[in-house]
């Protein structure tokens, strides 16, 4: 497949994915979105980008997006698609022990258990390097101290990945030391390992919360790849991650969309569908244009990150994930005002995107820091931190 045109293998996938995402309604609740999530996974789709040999599909990162967009483009997007197979599957799937292998991917891919992504914290934000969440020996078993915040699904996930810092030796400014990142899987029960619901202004099942670990002890298998490995097999999570939000931004505006096209064909005030009116028209046919653009540069990624070139991939996910994200608040706000009052309505179901949209300009990293390595690694300008 080259990176610009879908196989006829995509474009059945799309369309089987779409028609089962369009035959359940709007999963607005825990108990719909479990069943949604189970019997997406019977068809295949939560498990498609992990490895056959354990359960899963056996394609890539791209097969998985195409899931999550239909899904989100029918109005049913599964949040912990781009955290459970996507981001844990993927570095499990790369980095893992046999063991770890076949302990999780098996039930990640047929969705009997979720894994969720601890890495923000309070005081690093977008600054991954300032992690201070810190793992330390003691015998065989590692002891984690430290804080997460904005994890999602943390109360319906078995374990949660945590990306963490063996400790090294502090700067001479006391600060701590050139970031060694390791994670460990943490299962959600572990002694030490608190968590605290945060009071969102979101729609949304899936909630986030703030992870407190105290003394979290846990055993050495629990170390996922190599404790020196550095940046590596953490951005292997973190691309498919930038990916598959570009998706979730793609489905969502999409679905946006459809609602505003189908208003301004029936609606009429005066002689004509208020469709027919370019100020109406031409708002909505840029939102479209600007879903399509922000698609061909997620199947770039996807397609280099599929093929194995991981800083090619970098650069392009990060691209799709800020082309995803602009074009899908544009596409909701010309949605809501192309209806109206109506957009505001519970009826329609569009005033929930308003603020759902916002996301993905602002996770798992900003619009702000993209430009900022898209000018300081692209464009080799310098950088002013």
């Amino acid at each position: 497949m080259t990176p610009l045109l879908e196989s006829e293998e995509h474009k059945s996938l799309r369309a089987a994915v779409a028609a089962f995402a369009k035959a359940h309604p709007d999963t607005l609740n825990a108990e719909d979105n479990t069943r949604l999530w189970q019997e997406a996974a019977k068809l295949g789709y939560i498990g498609v980008n992990l490895p056959e040999a354990y359960g899963g599909g056996g394609a890539g990162i791209a097969e998985l997006s195409l899931v999550l967009e239909e899904m989100g483009a029918a109005g049913n997007p599964l949040l912990m698609m781009i955290v459970s197979p996507a981001i844990c599957g993927t570095v499990i799937a790369r980095f893992g022990t046999e063991a770890q292998k076949q302990d999780w991917l098996p039930s990640l891919a047929d969705g009997s258990r979720l894994m969720a992504f601890g890495i923000t914290e309070p005081d690093a934000g977008s600054n991954s390097h300032r992690i201070t969440t810190t793992a330390r020996r003691d015998g065989t078993d590692w002891i984690l101290t430290g804080r997460k915040v904005f994890v999602s699904g943390v109360d319906i996930a078995d374990a949660t990945l945590i990306v963490g810092r063996t400790e090294a030796v502090p700067t001479e400014a006391g600060r701590p030391g050139s970031l060694k990142p390791c994670l460990f899987i943490v299962p959600r029960d572990t002694e030490g390992f608190r968590r605290r619901p945060i009071d969102m202004e979101l729609n949304a099942v899936e909630k986030q919360f703030e992870l407190t670990l105290d003394d979290v002890r846990l055993p050495a298998d629990a170390l996922v790849g190599d404790e020196d490995a550095g940046l590596l097999q953490l951005f292997a999570g973190l691309n498919p991650e930038r990916i598959m939000t570009a998706a979730f931004a793609i489905g969502m505006g999409r679905h946006a969309l459809a609602k505003a096209v189908e208003y301004a064909r029936e609606r009429t005030v005066w002689k004509t569908p208020i469709g027919a009116h370019q100020a109406i028209a031409h708002p909505l046919a840029q939102a479209h244009i600007d879903l399509e653009l922000a698609r061909l540069m997620m199947q770039k990624a996807a397609h280099l990150y599929d093929t194995g070139d991981d800083t090619g991939a970098g650069e392009a996910a990060n691209m799709a994930k800020y082309a995803a994200g602009e074009a899908c608040v544009k596409a909701v706000d010309q949605a809501v005002h192309t209806l109206g009052g109506n957009g505001l309505t519970r009826e329609f179901g569009l005033a929930p995107l308003i603020t759902a949209s916002r996301v993905a300009r602002i996770a798992p990293v900003s619009r702000e820091m993209i430009l900022n390595y898209v000018s300081h690694q692209t464009l080799g300008l310098p950088k002013s931190y």
